[in-house]
């Protein structure tokens, strides 16, 4: 087999534009292989879009709120990076001071059943067989083994390792895992797979909507992305006591602990080049400031807009945007009375689903550009932290954030300012409706629309980067070393292997990799 594609010539020091998980996972791998590295962000604080924000009520009381991403699995991808910087693993662990989130999730539906997500796989059967029957639940059992099948054929061949084309597939050891994973039926549609061992529409839904992550409704999904599923129900999900805003803390420390510069308010503004080698970064720091950090190799980890701003004085002409964009989403962070959310059912996240589900994909996913519209038939995330931590209450009100999937700006360029209050209101009111009294009476402390993504720089008003499409899957996705710029390398959701916080932990380290080689994974 062909050796790997990685930036050619001298590499020794690496800046990494952009501080969020990819960056920073990208940085502790590379300085832990001995290169010297600089990470840039423009915000104040690490950890991208996984942060935890206070903010103020008309009351002067401060509330804290998760405004990213709120489900935290495989935490020790994130360890890993620690290790590989040369940190502590049991000492970053502790720093993270993770919480057990069980039940996962708990799925209420619209004909009044609900399912309590059990983290542990005996539970999880057990309580699927107490809310839809025996014989359901033993499909179920078949489709864990199934996912857990697909996971072991997956990740370590296909997600957590770099290739350089399709070509890749059918050659050398990746040859057999190729064969491995069209034998499973991974290469089938997601809810054909699912069918065949759970065949009740609502407990589908539990193993499918995560494909929404990866930007595509389930019925037009792989069966590959059956393994998001495993990764959220297979394999759990946790908590840091403080917040998702913990994560990127750890891994900065970690960073700087190993002797990694890390600048904060510092905004790349120009890329310096000779040839087809980008040879610095203008950087303007927090007083203002402008100074040009040498490079050898440069890991953007900035997203698709900021790159393109970035490359953009060095083209010819225009760079077309040809990615298709995950659905968007209008997210609602409340200060809600305890009075009112200690009557509420659920748990940390509960998934509220409405009566349709074909319909509400078509909704906000369609097919073509312009066409979608908000669900008619909500189905809708309520994420309440302090469920599980303690500290996400003040002055008798509790942090709770609502989360509607919608489309995006391309798929529906909504006036979201003007209409965001309205839709907000009417939406609460129907959870309220719903069984969560009091939610319509709650103090809306900020809404996050399409627009308010956009104008933080996420590419058509979506936090969850490009959809994994077929033509936008694997290889086929943008690629993490550019065919442009010798010694430029990609991070983040919108490069290999995709979006969530476990597949940008790995595009870190797989950007490394790109410049250093880097021993396999080790498995736990």
């Amino acid at each position: 087999m062909a050796a790997l594609r990685r930036v050619p010539g001298p590499t020794e020091h690496v800046v990494v534009i952009g501080a969020g998980l990819a960056g920073l996972s990208a940085a502790l791998y590379l300085r832990g292989a001995g290169h010297d590295v600089t990470v840039v962000d423009a915000a104040d604080a690490p950890g991208g879009l996984v942060r935890t924000e206070e903010l103020t009520a008309g009351d002067g009381s401060v509330h804290r709120f998760d405004t990213g991403a709120t489900i935290l699995t495989m935490p020790e991808l994130a360890l890993d990076a620690v290790a590989a910087g040369g940190g502590d693993r049991a000492a970053a662990a502790a720093a993270l001071d993770l919480r057990p989130v069980d039940p996962s999730y708990v799925a209420r539906f619209a004909d009044g059943a609900q399912l309590a997500v059990a983290g542990g796989r005996a539970d999880r059967i057990r309580e699927i067989a107490a809310v839809f029957g025996t014989e359901t639940a033993d499909g179920a059992d078949r489709l864990t083994d199934w996912l857990e099948r697909l996971y072991r054929i997956e990740f370590d061949a296909f997600i957590d390792r770099n290739h350089d084309g399709l070509a890749d597939f059918v050659r050398g050891d990746l040859r057999a895992a190729t064969t491995a994973l069209v034998r499973h039926g991974a290469v089938r549609g997601l809810t054909g797979a699912i069918n065949r061992f759970v065949t009740d529409d609502r407990l589908q839904r539990v193993y499918s909507f995560q494909s929404l992550y990866a930007g595509v409704p389930p019925a037009r999904a792989a069966a590959i992305y059956g393994v998001i599923a495993h990764m959220d129900i297979g394999m759990g999900v946790s908590y840091p006591a403080t917040g998702m805003g913990r994560l990127g803390e750890v891994l900065a420390e970690a960073l700087t602990a190993a002797g990694g510069g890390l600048r904060l308010a510092t905004r790349a503004t120009a890329l310096h080049h000779d040839d087809r080698r980008i040879t610095g970064v203008t950087v303007v720091g927090p007083a203002g400031d402008t100074e040009v950090v040498r490079a050898d190799a440069v890991v953007a980890a900035c997203g698709a807009v900021g790159l393109r701003r970035l490359l953009a004085p060095l083209r010819r002409r225009p760079a077309k945007d040809r990615i298709r964009y995950s659905p968007s989403a209008v997210v609602a962070h409340l200060a809600v009375a305890e009075s009112a959310t200690a009557q509420w059912p659920g748990d940390h996240h509960t998934i509220d689903f409405g009566h349709e589900w074909e319909q509400t994909f078509a909704e906000i996913a369609p097919r073509r550009p312009g066409r979608g519209s908000v669900m008619s038939d909500p189905s809708v995330l309520m994420t309440r932290p302090a469920v599980t931590s303690p500290g996400f209450t003040a002055a008798g009100r509790e942090s709770v954030s609502v989360l509607w999937p919608c489309p995006n700006l391309v798929a529906a360029p909504l006036p979201w300012p003007e209409t965001a209050p309205a839709y907000v209101a009417e939406s609460l009111g129907r959870l309220g409706r719903r069984g969560y009294p009091g939610i319509d009476a709650a103090e809306v402390l900020r809404i996050d629309t399409p627009s308010s993504w956009s104008a933080r720089g996420y590419s058509a008003g979506t936090p969850f980067a490009a959809a994994h499409t077929v033509t936008q899957t694997g290889p086929l996705r943008t690629r993490n070393l550019s065919r442009d710029w010798s010694n430029l390398v990609i991070a983040g959701a919108d490069t290999v292997p995709g979006v969530g916080i476990p597949p940008v932990l790995v595009s870190g380290r797989l950007a490394a990799d790109r410049i250093t080689e880097l021993p396999a994974r080790e498995r736990r």
